[in-house]
């Protein structure tokens, strides 16, 4: 008998859960489709879409990116998808010239090395999109962009070159 009622009480258990499950299913059948069907509809509403990370403008000079190549963004990627490589500290080819007594100053103020990438390659086959790269900058240097419809037919077709990319972007 105990074992008659148990499996009465499981099938209505059962049944319960299947009458949840229906009822989460049917609110939805009625909410207004999420999904775009492409290309008929295009997405209309691309502020909140995360797309491939691209570089923001330097706010003093718009002409030039904003990083620092502090190589914060590429020890972070858990993908290996930045390449970043550091300005080179450019060479003084004149050295201190003798004062009018003949002494060379050694105390001269040295060339400040500059502060910015000679090379920024983004790799999106490699990128899981994950934004640590974007959430640990620390001069906010890279953001996600709104680029949906981003497609292509060659891998090679998705390794940026940021800085020629962004060369590009500002003659436009």
């Amino acid at each position: 008998m105990a074992g008659a009622l148990k499996q009465i009480w499981d099938d209505v258990a059962g049944l319960w859960s299947l009458v949840v499950g229906l009822k989460v299913t049917g609110s939805y059948f009625f909410k207004p489709q999420v999904t775009v069907h492409y290309p008929r509809q295009t997405v209309e509403n691309l502020a909140s879409f995360r797309g491939p990370v691209e570089l923001a403008p330097n706010p003093d000079d718009p002409e030039r990116p904003r990083c620092i190549a502090c190589m914060t963004c590429v020890m972070v990627c858990p993908g290996g998808c930045i390449l970043v490589e550091k300005q080179k500290k450019a060479e003084d080819p004149t050295p201190n010239s003798p004062d009018k007594d003949g002494v060379t100053d050694e105390k001269a103020a040295p060339k400040e090395s500059p502060k910015g990438p000679s090379r920024f390659i983004y790799d999106y086959t490699l990128c899981s999109l994950c934004g640590l790269c974007v959430e640990n900058c620390p001069v906010h240097a890279l953001r996600f962009s709104n680029r949906a419809y981003l497609a292509g037919t060659d891998k090679k077709a998705f390794i940026f070159n940021f800085l020629e990319q962004f060369a590009e972007a500002q003659k436009t």
